[in-house]
């Protein structure tokens, strides 16, 4: 149980990383541009801990919990920060503040809030995960969780429609939530599907699905790349495949990788901080932004104009934004743990 526990922290880790750097335009797995699968491995993962046990209240209240809770105050903390900084940076990152926007946006966009629009996942994957509560007590076989999927993408052409919206992440994800169920019930440990055989027919199969990119350029990855938040699909049945292929290449990574990089600590901490590397490295990103501009002697406006994954000088300085993020939002994870814990502490006593 532990070794199983230990590979899925480090499947985390890597899931967590993928979608940093894919909000720096980089993909750390070569043939996979950025959003071509990360977002699935994530919905992958939570079905992968997916238990049928608890009644329908008890994991509603457990996801609610684990979830949403932690989302709420985040929300709240970055409504404050988001208020605060206008006058300094001469615009405010989000959506006007009304109640439409705190309370229902969080699950049609989740972009009700700049700095924490990554987080426009965690309301997605808490409905996600309540549906398939419902859908596994009826026993309904893979088939119609892909059939689900296809049908999601063709939705896109009414995507304009924040419900539609919604309900087509919704019909999407529920598929890698089950097939991440399925590999833990059915085939980890039954089956070996990390043969040279799988794992040349991924890397075909992928490669083939290049073809689909309308440019050919790796960094883009257009026609392989999704954007699930904004039900944006360039290709009828691709968004499916390169979700599959992509995580299949996870797994296999940490399957050949796991007796390397099992005592590693700090890829441990990775795992386990994921919640806050999603919520926090936007904001470490645009203090970088903003202390550059600084030290540069360039006013803030220059940035006003562009999106909040705007970033200075990406081509030099990419992979210190990645570090620099992944290393300052895994230590205040684990700070805020820390806190917790001596909060507990005292409670106790």
């Amino acid at each position: 149980m532990e070794k199983y526990n230990n590979k899925i922290n480090l499947l985390k880790a890597l899931a967590i990383m993928l979608v940093v750097s894919g909000h720096l335009e980089f993909s750390l797995i070569p043939v996979f541009p950025p959003y071509s699968f990360q977002i699935a491995l994530f919905f992958f993962i939570a079905g992968m801990l997916f238990k049928e046990k608890y009644s329908f209240f008890e994991f509603f209240k457990r996801r609610f919990k684990s979830l949403m809770q932690p989302y709420i105050i985040y929300s709240a903390v970055y409504l404050g920060i988001t208020i605060l900084i206008a006058p300094v940076v001469g615009k405010f990152w989000g959506m006007p503040v009304t109640l439409k926007n705190e309370i229902l946006i969080p699950f049609l966009t989740g972009h009700q809030l700049d700095l924490i629009s990554p987080l426009w996942f965690v309301p997605q994957l808490f409905t996600t995960l309540i549906v398939y509560k419902i859908l596994s007590k009826t026993k309904l076989n893979t088939l119609f969780y892909i059939i689900l999927a296809l049908a999601a993408i063709q939705l896109e052409k009414f995507n304009q429609n924040l419900y539609i919206l919604y309900l087509l992440r919704t019909m999407f994800s529920l598929l890698f939530v089950h097939l991440g169920h399925i590999y833990t019930t059915k085939i980890e440990g039954k089956y070996d599907i990390f043969t040279p055989k799988i794992f040349y027919s991924v890397i075909c199969i992928q490669a083939l699905c290049w073809l689909t990119n309308a440019d050919y350029t790796p960094m883009d990855g257009i026609g392989l790349s999704y954007i699930l938040v904004w039900g944006q699909f360039d290709h009828w049945l691709v968004p499916v495949i390169t979700s599959l292929t992509g995580i299949w290449i996870s797994l296999f990574i940490i399957n050949i990788a796991y007796d390397y990089i099992k005592n590693w600590s700090f890829l441990h901490k990775i795992g386990q901080n994921t919640y806050h590397i999603m919520a926090n490295h936007l904001l470490v990103f645009n203090i970088i932004t903003y202390t550059m501009l600084t030290i540069k002697g360039i006013p803030y406006n220059v940035k006003n104009n562009a999106d909040i994954y705007w970033f200075f000088c990406p081509l030099k300085s990419t992979y210190f934004y990645f570090i620099t993020g992944i290393i300052v939002t895994t230590y205040f994870g684990e700070l805020i743990k820390l806190i917790r814990g001596k909060v507990c502490k005292i409670k106790e006593s």
